[in-house]
């Protein structure tokens, strides 16, 4: 059975922002990161927040958000009777929020408003109900996933990404490559999501070199902050699989940006998977409805989305290996065996639409190191 279910209010485009006026009188947590905090970007937002609310700003969230970061936020949650939180920024500021919220609800009776707004094109986190949280102790990735987590509003303002690095926007948006590509062959995936996915990775072919290259480029960065959101509502649907489970790991470890991480090991994962004959027309699907092929041939077809690929990650000056992110070949083989098992035990491998073995897995990442 395929349910499809999305409770979360979007608005977009220009002064998406002023949605907030609506609220009044109450006590608002924002969590985001010391930079966003200290940036334009907050004088934005608190503009259109009415003053009559009370505001409390956590801005101690940092890549790869840890339960004892969530911890620190969630006491403030509690202490301060906070009812409305709002996650402002990256994936991570999101999943952080999420985090609270999901330990929350474990303890607390009363609804939990929750607001994601972006300020990235890439998570698509805006429209989903899961978070990745890391563990220190272990140096795993854990991927929660809770309805209670599924933010109740997403505003999408592309005002927000205007400044974002180079760096930046090249790897988030090769994240909702990746989680088109994982959703448009995840185990659940219905016409819903294919719908979603083939539309996300259209916009991705059209406008993210633009919005890389230009950061004045309004409609590119309208374009890909919406393709973000439908990848992020097409996984949701339809799940994610082999890709992002190593990816988790990769990035835990070794702290590499998530979309990088994705980035790193994407044509080897679509290879693996293209062992299976209706896997690698999937494929071959895809990539004549985004464009890059128009070919008849599934084998011409299958190969030019693996070429364009390569040539988005060169373009973008993307590192294809991981010595690329100054981590020693040492690191790796000293770490495989722990990479390849965590990634077995990753939530993302119960969609995944193909299984895979232990000794797979590093090959892939022997592959990229």
């Amino acid at each position: 059975m395929k349910i499809l279910k999305n409770g979360t209010e979007i608005v977009f485009e220009a002064n998406a922002l002023s949605k907030l006026e609506k609220f009044e009188n109450k006590k608002i947590l924002i969590m985001t990161d010391s930079f966003i905090s200290n940036s334009v970007l907050m004088n934005k937002l608190l503009k259109n927040i009415n003053k009559n609310n009370k505001i409390i700003i956590f801005d101690k969230v940092m890549p790869d958000p840890t339960l004892e970061l969530v911890g620190k936020a969630l006491s403030i949650y509690i202490k301060e009777g906070i009812d409305i939180l709002i996650g402002f920024g990256g994936g991570s500021s999101i999943d952080a929020a999420k985090g609270v919220i999901y330990f929350a609800s474990e303890i607390l009776e009363k609804d939990i408003y929750f607001i994601a707004i972006p300020t990235t094109s890439g998570t698509g986190s805006e429209v989903t109900s899961v978070a990745v949280i890391k563990d220190t102790q272990t140096h795993i990735k854990h991927l929660l996933q809770s309805d209670n987590m599924l933010p109740d509003l997403a505003i999408l303002d592309e005002s927000l990404l205007r400044e974002l690095p180079k760096k930046i926007i090249a790897n988030t948006g090769v994240d909702v490559l990746t989680h088109a590509l994982e959703a448009y062959v995840g185990t659940k995936r219905s016409a819903f999501s294919d719908a979603l996915a083939e539309k996300a990775g259209e916009s991705v072919v059209k406008y993210l070199f633009r919005s890389y290259s230009n950061p004045r480029d309004v409609e590119a960065k309208e374009e890909m902050h919406m393709a973000s959101m439908m990848a992020g509502m097409a996984f949701e649907a339809a799940g994610l699989g082999v890709n992002h489970a190593i990816a988790h790991q990769i990035g835990a470890l070794f702290g590499i940006p998530h979309g990088l991480c994705n980035g790193l090991i994407l044509n080897n994962v679509i290879s693996f998977n293209s062992k299976d004959e209706k896997l690698k027309k999937r494929y071959a699907c895809y990539a004549r409805k985004i464009g890059v092929s128009s070919s008849n041939s599934d084998e011409d077809a299958f190969n030019a989305l693996k070429k364009f690929i390569n040539a988005l990650q060169r373009i973008m000056d993307m590192p294809k290996k991981i010595s690329g992110c100054n981590v020693s070949k040492e690191k790796v083989l000293a770490e495989l065996n722990t990479l390849a098992e965590n990634a077995l035990k990753d939530n993302c491998m119960k969609t995944a639409p193909k299984s895979i073995e232990k000794e797979e897995i590093k090959k892939i990442i022997e592959n990229v190191y």
